[in-house]
């Protein structure tokens, strides 16, 4: 990771370390990094505008080919020009009043996600705060479900993972994180 992403929280867990950072994640060198993503995978606003202008027209051709995505799932490319080998592209609800349903979707992105890192070998991943932008979930409780879900999710199975970082666009965003943190008792 770059220099200035200096942790806001650490924990280690099951033998992965576990960060929250606030940094551009297209910056980040990591095995792959999680873009919230749009269910054409065609890229968008926010942070996967973000990546599919860093990482090149190579990761919009090779997204063509996948056929889209189910909210509450994910697909994997390759990095093309991102410092991160791989993207993991997770599509997260838009929140809606049926927020069991948005709980239960949101915490199914970073599920499938871990599940993709580990099928692939990889050792690190990165998250962005999925669907917190445009698609408006609170991301306070955001922050919670995705720090409670990946910690089930190691505590169950790691596999090749040694780092999950969360990494955070605004000041408090990683406050959220670092506050779900301490709610895990991490």
């Amino acid at each position: 990771m770059p220099a200035s992403a200096t942790p806001l929280a650490q924990a280690s867990l099951s033998g992965v370390a576990l960060e929250v950072v606030i940094a551009d994640i297209t910056t980040l060198e990591v095995d792959a990094i999680v873009n919230a993503a749009n269910t054409s995978l065609l890229g968008g606003g926010g942070v996967d505008g973000a990546i599919h202008r860093a990482a090149g027209k190579e990761l919009l051709a090779e997204c063509r080919t996948l056929g889209g995505c189910e909210t509450g799932d994910a697909k994997i490319t390759r990095g093309y020009r991102l410092p991160a080998r791989y993207v993991i592209h997770a599509v997260g609800p838009v929140w809606s009043k049926d927020e069991r349903r948005s709980d239960r979707l949101l915490a199914s992105c970073y599920e499938r996600a871990l599940a993709i890192a580990r099928e692939n070998e990889l050792s690190s991943i990165a998250f962005p705060a999925i669907s917190t932008g445009v698609y408006r979930f609170p991301p306070e409780r955001a922050a919670k479900i995705a720090v409670e879900t990946v910690k089930r999710d190691i505590e169950k199975n790691a596999g090749s993972l040694r780092c999950v970082v969360f990494c955070c666009f605004s000041e408090a965003a990683g406050q959220y994180h670092s506050a779900a943190f301490k709610a895990c008792e991490l």
